[in-house]
């Protein structure tokens, strides 16, 4: 059951809007700050023909308020901001948004093509709108009321934090007011992390979202949350993050206390350690998919093919579906490879991801010593199959070198000493069998349905 929050008092039940992990693309991994609105729409034409596989959300990241998003400084992006000191999007990259318009006409646009829109966005106020103190739209304050600048974002330069006052709240109130009347479908939050966690903040726009009346996804952008506070969120967002910023590569070195870039090796653990806290309208997610061309300006690095090996591309795939995690694919959707398309259109791990009614990692002292690079997931859609419940196993290595398995059906769980299989990477049947005996390439994976 949901949480909900409490608002004025009073306990709001929270709204299942995102029954099942929300899916769709994000613009951060292939455009960085840089999008423009023709980027934008070509992207989103090809997601709306993938939206029978259900793909939906179409989602700007940071940037669309940047006049000059190349500029070095905040003073040299020029945000754009409207007379109540609220980012609006920037009419040279954005035309549609002239005149006052927002996001309202891109939104009805992506509405018309059978697609949900979202932004992202930092918590917190312009800096210089708190310098300008401009006033609060609905409400009696002004913005140095609401701005708390001992809550800075610790990475970017261009916010303050937002007081837990009635000032801040009436700030959120008239954010998510204005966004809510542009259409929009979903929102990432990021940069709550501080000390201590910007809980007060997910608060106050949780509050706001539901006074506008309208569904609104709510996707936290940073993570991990501490675990104190995980019972709080999961009754005020619907996504929320558990790692730092994914990309594309196995494994990368770290500075000191950062998690950035977090690399798909490091995922294996800590997906398994959140698997428990996904659930119908609440979903832990370890970050969008690097898939594919990451390009014209991805967000990191210069524009490339994703640095994922085939093999490493189709396990991070299963593994979100497996771990019922959200899907974001970050690719650039207008140069789909391949592999890319295969792993979108992929109805069997869309369905575990989407319809699994349990889905866990098998414990690793169920596996066996030799098997210490091994990584294995089971899961179940109930009601599914022919015969009663449809029944899948993935198998990860997690080895620099090649691997041959050896399991039995009893080291996973199943009754019956015999089962036959299909391998879902090639559509291909196996015959019945005491054991699981799969090969699997390194960082590579097999993906069976168990009759």
């Amino acid at each position: 059951m949901l949480a909900g929050f409490l608002l004025g008092g009073v306990r709001i039940p929270a709204q299942n809007l995102a029954p099942a992990p929300p899916m769709g693309w994000n613009s951060w991994d292939a455009y960085g700050l840089a999008i423009n609105e023709d980027q934008f729409k070509a992207n989103a034409t090809v997601l709306a023909t993938l939206a029978p596989y259900g793909w939906r959300y179409a989602v700007i990241d940071l940037g669309w308020f940047m006049a000059n998003p190349v500029g070095h400084s905040v003073e040299q992006k020029f945000y754009v901001w409207n007379r109540h000191g609220l980012l609006i999007p920037a009419p040279g990259r954005f035309p549609s948004s002239a005149n006052g318009a927002g996001f309202k006409p891109l939104a009805d646009w992506v509405h018309a093509h059978g697609l949900k829109f979202g932004i992202y966005i930092v918590r917190g106020m312009p800096r210089q709108v708190a310098t300008a103190n401009l006033p609060i739209d609905g409400s009696r304050y002004r913005a140095a009321d609401a701005a708390d600048t001992n809550a800075p974002c610790p990475w970017f330069a261009g916010t303050w934090g937002v007081k837990d006052n009635a000032a801040g709240q009436a700030y959120y109130d008239s954010m998510m007011r204005l966004y809510a009347s542009w259409g929009i479908d979903f929102l990432k939050v990021d940069c709550l992390e501080g000390n201590p966690y910007r809980l007060s903040e997910v608060r106050q726009i949780a509050t706001a979202i539901h006074r506008t009346g309208r569904p609104i996804v709510l996707s936290l952008a940073t993570g991990p949350p501490p675990l104190s506070e995980v019972s709080q969120i999961s009754g005020l967002a619907q996504m929320w993050r558990i790692s730092g910023d994914r990309w594309d590569g196995w494994t990368f070195q770290h500075k000191s206390g950062s998690e950035f870039p977090f690399g798909l090796k490091e995922a294996f653990q800590r997906i398994s350690l959140w698997a428990a806290y996904a659930g119908s309208g609440h979903w832990p997610d370890p970050d969008m998919l690097p898939e594919g061309w990451l390009g014209p300006s991805p967000g990191w690095g210069v524009a490339r093919d994703s640095h994922e090996t085939f093999d490493e591309q189709r396990s991070e795939f299963a593994l979100w579906c497996f771990a019922r995690a959200p899907l974001f694919f970050g690719g650039n959707l207008t140069r789909l490879n391949t592999l890319s398309r295969s792993l979108l259109t992929n109805r069997t791990l869309l369905a575990i991801d989407q319809h699994a009614t349990s889905s866990r990692p098998i414990p690793a002292s169920s596996l066996g010593a030799a098997y210490g690079s091994l990584c294995v997931w089971r899961a179940t859609i109930a009601g599914s199959g022919s015969t009663g419940d449809s029944q899948y196993v993935a198998l990860f290595n997690l080895a620099d070198s090649p691997t041959t398995v050896k399991l039995t059906w009893k080291q996973l769980g199943f009754r019956g000493s015999k089962h036959r299989t299909r391998n879902i990477w090639n559509d291909t049947t196996l015959a019945t069998a005491k054991v699981i005996s799969v090969s699997l390439p390194s960082h590579g994976s097999a993906i069976l349905e168990v009759y």
